[in-house]
């Protein structure tokens, strides 16, 4: 089963809560994501391995690459 870790952001972006998940597949992950969100939580990403695969609201491909390129250090 391949591992997630979902995220979530407050009205600024800024990093609130993040839990690491295995799920069957993508669509599963994102199910999750959406589940366990919390009312503050503005937007919802859920990363595999390092690869965004989903994220509400939408999230510019800028904004993706700059986070890729934090996480690669």
């Amino acid at each position: 089963m391949p591992a997630y870790e979902i995220r979530y952001r407050d009205q600024n972006s800024a990093l609130t809560y993040s839990f690491s998940a295995t799920c069957d597949d993508d669509q599963r992950a994102r199910v999750l994501a959406h589940a366990m969100k919390t009312p503050s939580a503005r937007l919802v990403e859920v990363w595999r391995d390092d690869a965004m695969i989903h994220a509400r609201p939408s999230v510019t491909a800028a904004r993706i690459t700059s986070e890729q390129m934090r996480r690669a250090g």
